[in-house]
């Protein structure tokens, strides 16, 4: 009987203990509901909290007052696969802050002060499956590289930013994605526009509202109007648009046809030059022989 009290005692202190250290490992103020997880949500911070557990898979830090997140703040925790930063005050991303989330499945970044995604925000984040980016109002410029290297993200979500435009790249580079929420934005009906519309009206499965939520400004009144109103023929006019890289290509061929025509036009003079001196010598030496 004795030896059995004594293995029921040992088991009782080991798990006192595990209990204990779990306890210990939780950052102050916040809840550690299993000893993967880290929920801080609604909690007023104003900074990231200090010593969470290096072994955290699913940290939660929504709606505090966050404004940023250090460049080497993942470096440690390379088990995390969900990471919810809604409803903060983030700004900005460094680039390089998640290039080491190699284990990442899901962000969310949505209801913050963020202002632009630069290339390399993301870094090669190949594990990344679902991307919040919404509802950020200042969000005006989403690089066209700005996702290179998510080759597993499947939902994007841009809706309601301050986006007036937006590069085909950006999306055409994500080979395994099936829904894009882009809603809410301020569309701008201009050629620059025109792209991104063929995108929409050739990928509209993968919009889960349909072209039928969006609306772009038209140039000339600024009057909104639905997508479902537009059609390619709507941007003919921009088909004889030139392009910088247009513009390029037509000063560098004439450039080009310049020089060569100076070229040309030097070789000829030359060929009649030397031509003609060779006709004078020919006329002298028969002038010669016939004396």
């Amino acid at each position: 009987m004795l030896p059995c009290v004594c293995w029921l005692q040992l088991i009782l202190i080991l798990l006192s203990s595990a209990l204990w250290t779990r306890g210990e490992n939780c950052p102050v103020a916040c809840l550690c509901p299993d000893p993967h997880t880290v929920d801080c949500r609604g909690r007023g911070l104003t900074r990231l909290p200090n010593e969470i557990p290096l072994d955290v898979r699913r940290l939660l830090l929504a709606d505090n007052w966050i404004p940023r997140i250090p460049s080497d703040f993942l470096v440690l925790y390379s088990d995390l696969v969900y990471l919810d930063l809604r409803n903060n005050s983030l700004s900005s991303i460094e680039p390089g802050t998640l290039s080491t989330s190699s284990r990442l499945v899901f962000l969310d970044l949505g209801s913050n002060n963020l202002t632009e995604i630069p290339t390399g925000t993301f870094g090669e984040s190949r594990s990344l499956i679902k991307l919040r980016l919404g509802n950020n109002p200042y969000l005006s410029m989403v690089s066209e590289d700005a996702f290179t290297g998510l080759t597993s993200l499947r939902e994007l979500e841009l809706e309601r930013n301050a986006l007036s435009t937006l590069q085909v790249g950006a999306l055409s580079q994500l080979p395994s994605l099936r829904a894009v929420r882009l809603e809410g934005n301020p569309w701008l009906c201009n050629c620059n526009f025109a792209n991104l519309f063929t995108w929409l009206m050739e990928n509209s499965h993968k919009l889960p509202n349909g072209v039928e939520g969006m609306e772009c400004s038209l140039p000339m009144d600024g009057r909104r109007v639905s997508l479902t109103q537009l059609s390619k023929e709507s941007f003919r006019e921009c088909q004889a648009t030139l392009t910088l890289t247009d513009l390029l290509i037509i000063i560098f061929s004439g450039i080009s046809v310049s020089v060569v025509a100076i070229m040309t036009s030097f070789f000829l003079a030359s060929t009649v030059h030397c031509f003609q001196r060779w006709s004078k010598g020919t006329k002298g030496d028969e002038e010669e022989s016939e004396e």
